[in-house]
C-alpha cells in the first residue's frame, strides 16, 4: 500500500469525481482532512446492508473507501458516505468567506471539510444535539479556528444569517427558522425524508426576500432530526415522492395558498413545479436519458447524522 497521503489524495480524487464536481477545491478539502481523527479508534464498524462488519485491523488506509463508518453503532449514528457528501458539498457551493451553518455535524469530519472550503475568512457554526457526538466534535475540531461547535439543536431560533445551511438529517418539512437565516443567494441542502418510504435531497436557493428556488437533486435516506419532524408533513411527502421523483420540482414557496403547480404542500411552505426565475445551475453527476427524463444518483443510506 502507498503512504497515508497518498491514499487520502487519491480518495479525495475519487469522491469527488464521483460526485461530477468539477471544482478543484472540493477534492483538496477532502484531501486536506483526515478522515481517522473524526471517526474514532479502530477496529471500525462499517455499514453493509442494515447491518456492521467489524475491520480486522486498525490500519486508518481502510478509512479512505467510499464507506459508511460507524460513529455511534448502537445508534446507528454514521460518519456518511463520502462521495455521496461530496455530491451535495457539491450543490451547497460553500465559497472562500462564507458563513455554514452545519447541521447534525455528527463528529465533524465534514465540518472540518467545510471549514476548508470557506477559508479563513468563513466561518462554519456546527450544531449537533447528541451530546456524547458534540463533545468528540469540539475535541477533534479544536484545531479549526473558523469554527464553532453549538451542543444543542440547529432549529433554535436567532441563528447567524448564513450562506450556506448544509443539513445532515432528515426532515419532514423546511422550516421557517433555516429559510429565514438564508441570506441573499444562500443555499440550503436538506434530506426531505418522510417516514414512510425514503426521501429526497432538496436545494433551496434565496433568490430575493421572499423568493426560493428548488430543485431535488438525489434521492437519499437520514437520520431522523429531532425537532424537525411532523407527521402530517411527512404524509405529505411522502404521497408526493410516490406520485413522482420531484425532478419537476422548481420553486418553494410560503404559505398555504397552494395553487395547481404544487408537487408537495406542507405547514406554511410548499413546493412548485413553476417558476418564473431562472434556475440556479444544476449538477452535472444529474443525467438526462435518451427519453429527456432525468436519471437521478443513487442514494446512500445511513449517511451522518
Amino acid at each position: 500500500m502507498g503512504s497515508l497521503e497518498s491514499l487520502r489524495r487519491f480518495y479525495a480524487q475519487y469522491v469527488a469525481a464521483s460526485a461530477g464536481s468539477s471544482n478543484r477545491r472540493l477534492a483538496v478539502s477532502f484531501a486536506q482532512v483526515p478522515r481517522e481523527d473524526y471517526v474514532g479508534p479502530g477496529p471500525w464498524h462499517v455499514v453493509v446492508g442494515d447491518g456492521y462488519l467489524v475491520t480486522e485491523t486498525d490500519d486508518p488506509g481502510l478509512l479512505y473507501q467510499d464507506i459508511l463508518i460507524g460513529l455511534v453503532p448502537a445508534k446507528g449514528i454514521n460518519n456518511g458516505q463520502p462521495s455521496f457528501h461530496a455530491k451535495c458539498l457539491a450543490e451547497a457551493d460553500p465559497r472562500l468567506g462564507d458563513v455554514v451553518l452545519h447541521v447534525g455535524a455528527g463528529t465533524g469530519y465534514y465540518t472540518a471539510i467545510l471549514a476548508h472550503l470557506v477559508g479563513a475568512s468563513g466561518h462554519v457554526h456546527a450544531y449537533e444535539i447528541e451530546p456524547e457526538v458534540a463533545r468528540r466534535a469540539a475535541q477533534n475540531l479544536r484545531r479549526e479556528p473558523n469554527v464553532t461547535v453549538h451542543a444543542h439543536s440547529g432549529l433554535v431560533g436567532g441563528l447567524p444569517s448564513a450562506n450556506v445551511i448544509y443539513v445532515n438529517a432528515g426532515a419532514t418539512h423546511t422550516p421557517a427558522v433555516w429559510l429565514d437565516a438564508l441570506a441573499l443567494d444562500g443555499r440550503l441542502v436538506l434530506p426531505l425524508t418522510p417516514e414512510e418510504r425514503d426521501g429526497c435531497m432538496l436545494r433551496v436557493t434565496r433568490v430575493s426576500e421572499s423568493a426560493f428556488a428548488a430543485r431535488v437533486f438525489s434521492p437519499t435516506a437520514f437520520y431522523p432530526c429531532v425537532g424537525a419532524r411532523d407527521r402530517a408533513q411527512s404524509e405529505a411527502v411522502a404521497t408526493a415522492l410516490n406520485a413522482s421523483s420531484g425532478e419537476e420540482v422548481r420553486f418553494l414557496r410560503r404559505g398555504n395558498q397552494a395553487d395547481a403547480t404544487a408537487w408537495c404542500v406542507g405547514t406554511d411552505w410548499w413546493l412548485s413545479t413553476e417558476s418564473l426565475l431562472p434556475m440556479p445551475p444544476s449538477n452535472p453527476s444529474i443525467e438526462r436519458t435518451s427519453s429527456g427524463k432525468l436519471r437521478l444518483p443513487a442514494a446512500a443510506a445511513h449517511v451522518e447524522r
